[in-house]
């Protein structure tokens, strides 16, 4: 399977998730911390990819998402953006409520 294909069964797979550096526990970069810590305070379940342990990835995904940099959240396949749309998105309350409608169609 092409990396392309690999990001794509990523993205159908799990209804959110979160390419960073590190994992959430051990982020590897400021920016990745902010971003883990902006979503668990919003409520929201996530799959974290580590860029770091997958290079073949790293190498892609700026480039299949059109961001060149890392954290990159998705949503239902969407790209979201980067840590500061994230922060922005938790500061507006709208990180929340984005949070309770995935919850919200992943129990329907």
């Amino acid at each position: 399977m092409d990396v392309n294909d690999r990001i794509k069964a990523l993205l159908a797979d799990h209804p959110v998730v979160l390419f960073m550096k590190g994992t959430p526990r051990f982020p590897m970069c400021g920016f990745s911390a902010r971003a883990v810590k902006a979503l668990e305070a919003a409520g929201m379940q996530f799959h974290a990819v580590n860029v770091l342990a997958d290079p073949e990835v790293r190498a892609a995904l700026p480039r299949f998402a059109n961001w060149p940099t890392f954290p990159q959240l998705f949503i239902h396949g969407e790209l979201i953006g980067g840590c500061d749309i994230i922060e922005d998105l938790a500061a507006a309350g709208e990180l929340a409520r984005m949070a309770a409608d995935v919850a919200g169609t992943a129990s329907a």
